[in-house]
């Protein structure tokens, strides 16, 4: 999210409205980890909920997805943002503020342009029929640092196991429309500016989006 191109993408936002990934006639499994007193976190455009849909037809027999967090309010995604890059300039004193928020950006998209409070993010992994997480290979946003880049999609250092979950997964969503953000292994998009970049289509469905 740190690349220039991704900010210049513009935004025609659609309009579309947040729908709960636990309703409607097919619900998805919702993990209460990330889970906010107002349940925003279960919420994502309506289109990329029907898509996440979509892409669990795309698993493995006996495989489901478990949805983690999806939208994510401004002000959330800005605590997070500022956060790490706290913790960056702590471990680099010598990084310019340019360089911190280039790093920072890498893992935690900028508020302005993340796909999170656009709803048009979701960050999800795999279980079983007994409802198991499988081995991916690191936990759920864990940052470059203490994986040593483990959390990188394609990364080396896992076992063949885990490469072989991550695979499973970001081919069925791939296969729904959505595109995986390389640095998260668990985070997938659609109609946001970094779609939109990867894609080739001149403007994001989806912006920032205030929760009602």
């Amino acid at each position: 999210m740190a690349d220039p191109q991704v900010a210049a993408v513009a935004v025609a936002d659609c309009g579309e409205p947040l729908v709960d990934v636990r309703s409607g006639s097919t619900a998805l499994l919702v993990d209460g980890r990330r889970s906010d007193p107002d349940g925003a976190f279960a919420h994502l455009r309506q289109r990329v909920r029907d898509q996440l849909v979509e892409a669990e037809r795309h698993l493995p027999e006996g495989l489901r997805l478990l949805v983690v967090e999806g939208y994510r309010p401004l002000d959330l995604q800005r605590k997070y943002f500022e956060r790490y890059a706290r913790n960056l300039r702590a471990l680099h004193p010598g990084w310019t503020p340019q360089e911190v928020r280039t790093a920072a950006s890498r893992y935690v998209s900028p508020p302005e342009i993340a796909p999170h409070s656009a709803g048009a993010a979701v960050d999800l992994t795999l279980v079983d029929a007994s409802g198991r997480e499988l081995d991916m290979g690191t936990a759920m946003n864990a940052n470059p640092e203490d994986s040593q880049g483990a959390c990188y999609t394609n990364a080396p250092n896992i076992s063949a196991t885990a490469r072989s979950n991550r695979a499973v997964l970001t081919t069925a969503m791939t296969a729904a429309g959505l595109v995986n953000y390389g640095t998260e292994w668990w985070h997938f998009s659609f109609g946001d500016r970094y779609w939109a970049l990867l894609k080739g289509h001149p403007a994001a469905l989806y912006g920032p989006k205030s929760w009602p």
